[in-house]
């Protein structure tokens, strides 16, 4: 296919490669790029809009097609900027993944790994006042997502305020997870409507979000527990609330 092939000594490919053994092969690869509003699908709606090829339906409809009255869901409350129409390219609206200051790369890889596996549209890696994120193509992290980072949508390196700014323009919600249960307006993961534009924010390992964030969030969610145990892992935590949402998500498609 053209690639140039560079051949040299086993020790000093030992001394550039990342692992204690390394097998021999090793490639020089620039990770694609891709930007917010490719991630919702802004980008790709406009040119169908451009197209003519569009369907045009309410967001409520886009996002929860069937009722979900009597099942325990809590909408979330509206956006202060909303369109009235928005186009629908599936029946559920974009699902994001924002870790914010998550420092792990074990963590990082996990939790992007259980977004792919569970239906995420994309994750955004952002680092916040009191830490940064770990890169989601370091070799721990890639290692961990089982390359779920290379087929993933991801948004790396974005500064969390203006990315929550421009969540609420989109109209994507932002849903803030908690160690603490106690706060009005604390949902289960299952009281969450999944199929509305929403964004999962995941926090520090040690710290969780800052305070300001989960404020400004339009939901906050915690997970019950049966015993004492102060929180769980940041990448178990993500798993039982991403799984929550593929659980509607899913139904409501169809599946």
């Amino acid at each position: 296919m053209g690639f140039p092939v560079l051949r040299t000594t086993d020790r000093l490919f030992e001394g550039i490669a990342d692992t204690e053994h390394p097998q021999g092969v090793a490639a020089l690869v620039v990770p694609r790029e891709v930007t917010l509003e490719e991630l919702v699908g802004k980008k790709r709606e406009e040119e169908k809009s451009k197209s003519g090829d569009v369907n045009e339906v309410r967001v409520e409809d886009a996002a929860s097609p069937e009722p979900l009255v009597g099942q325990g869901k809590l909408k979330l409350p509206p956006p202060k900027e909303k369109k009235a129409t928005e186009i629908a390219a599936k029946k559920c609206a974009p699902l994001l993944v924002v870790l914010a200051g998550v420092q792990d790369p074990g963590n990082v890889g996990t939790i992007l790994r259980t977004a792919a596996a569970f239906g995420a549209t994309g994750a955004v890696t952002a680092a916040t006042g009191q830490s940064g994120t770990a890169s989601p193509f370091a070799p721990k992290s890639l290692r961990a997502s089982a390359g779920a980072a290379l087929h993933l949508p991801v948004v790396t390196g974005m500064a969390l305020g203006i990315l929550l700014t421009q969540l609420k323009v989109m109209g994507i919600r932002t849903v803030a997870s908690c160690v603490h249960q106690e706060g009005i307006g604390m949902m289960a993961p299952w009281e969450v409507a999944w199929c509305e534009p929403i964004a999962l924010l995941v926090g520090n390992e040690g710290a969780g979000l800052p305070e300001e964030v989960v404020h400004a969030a339009d939901g906050r969610i915690h997970i019950p527990m049966a015993t004492n145990v102060e929180s769980l892992n940041a990448g178990a935590a993500a798993a039982v609330v991403l799984y929550e949402a593929y659980r509607q998500r899913r139904k409501v498609s169809g599946g």
